[in-house]
């Protein structure tokens, strides 16, 4: 039931991030704050498809 997603930084659209989720809990886009290697800070990473 756990789904492979992808993070992108809001910031720069880089994909730096994956991760899973479970999908009966979270059916929208999942965002989290993480940090972002070519921003060099942290920013919001939101779930892309």
């Amino acid at each position: 039931m756990r789904d492979i997603i992808t993070l992108e930084c809001t910031q720069c659209k880089s994909r730096n991030y994956t991760t899973t989720k479970n999908k009966r809990k979270h059916t929208g886009r999942v965002e989290y704050k993480k940090y972002c290697p070519r921003c060099n800070a942290r920013t919001m990473h939101k779930e892309t498809r």
